[in-house]
């Protein structure tokens, strides 16, 4: 299947995926009743309902879904492993701190954006610690350094993890414990533009690393003879990945397996040309994420199942899969 074919495929989802979620939940509505809101008009309690809840909802699946697809396809391509994912420098692991140490002080509940900004600044927390020792020698970083790292300083924040939950009330516990599963629930208008502001820009920068990320694919040292400035890829793209990684855990916890189940699945439809997949692996990654949302949504209704367990029912089959294929590859 070419590009030309999946992107419209892609782009009608995406546009079906975002009217479903906003159609259905609690309270279903009519399509017609949808347009009617969207168009500035209808009853005030579905103008509620759709303006203030679900739609900031929808679009921030969107672009959680989206930007950790594009983030999981530019580390696939950096360290030319298909089973690299968005969290592997231990992105997850820092932004769980962030966000379990607020809950267990109570400073959640004194600000809505107490647990975003913590989580978000204990992602970037990891990432400073894991580029500071993949760059200790002074020398090129060496992306074997970086996994090494990021697999140190990811069970490091698993030990704080346990210490936190090990003296926090039960309360608290399954407060964070629901959050590192990951959730939309808590959407607003403020953390779709919070995520709009880092995802969208990021997204646009890594397209732009397109033609170098193909090149890393093959390999550094053919990339450097074919023109590439390897050190700077590196450097723009995994920061870059990092940074989109970091906001959509702030604002949805941990939702895991779109950044590797995505770009894999469009990389087998379309080929591993960048200029292709990562725009494809964000259209993919967000209608993905909103439909799993939905799903978690209306799975167990009037309960919300957490919507890192709908993409890990899917994922880990797929994560199985991919990991026998590259086990019995010559």
């Amino acid at each position: 299947m070419t590009g030309r074919t999946l992107g419209p495929i892609l782009l009608g989802l995406l546009g079906l995926s975002v009217i479903l979620g906003v159609r259905f939940g609690s309270v279903p509505f009519t399509t017609p009743e949808v347009l009617a809101v969207l168009a500035g008009g209808g009853a005030d309690v579905s103008r509620d309902i759709v303006l203030g809840l679900r739609l900031p909802r929808v679009l921030l699946g969107v672009l959680v879904g989206g930007g950790l697809a594009v983030s999981g396809a530019t580390f696939q391509a950096l360290l030319r492993n298909p089973l690299a994912e968005p969290y592997i420098l231990g992105i997850s692991g820092g932004a769980s701190v962030g966000a379990v140490m607020v809950l267990a002080l109570g400073w959640a509940t004194a600000s809505s954006w107490a647990l975003p900004l913590a989580a978000f600044a204990g992602a970037v927390l990891a990432i400073v610690m894991v580029f500071a020792v993949a760059t200790a020698s002074g020398r090129a970083m060496d992306v074997r350094v970086l996994l090494l790292a990021g697999v140190v300083v990811a069970a490091f924040f698993s030990a704080c993890i346990a210490l936190i939950l090990s003296v926090s009330p039960a309360r608290t516990v399954q407060s964070a414990v629901l959050w590192i599963m990951g959730s939309l629930s808590a959407a607003s208008w403020g953390s779709v533009a919070l995520a709009a502001a880092y995802t969208i820009p990021s997204t646009l920068v890594l397209f732009a690393f397109a033609r170098p990320l193909n090149l890393m694919a093959i390999g550094e040292e053919t990339a450097s003879y074919l023109g590439a400035d390897v050190e700077r890829v590196k450097w723009g793209a995994l920061l870059i990945a990092a940074m989109i990684t970091a906001s959509g855990v702030a604002v949805a916890g941990v939702i895991g397996f779109v950044g590797l189940v995505v770009p894999h699945a469009v990389r087998l439809l379309t080929g591993s040309d960048h200029r292709l997949l990562l725009p494809l692996s964000f259209l993919a990654g967000g209608t993905f994420l909103t439909l799993a949302d939905l799903v978690a949504r209306l799975a167990l209704a009037p309960t919300e199942v957490p919507i890192g367990v709908i993409t890990a029912f899917v994922g880990v089959p797929f994560f199985l899969l991919l990991l026998r294929r590259s086990l019995s590859s010559p």
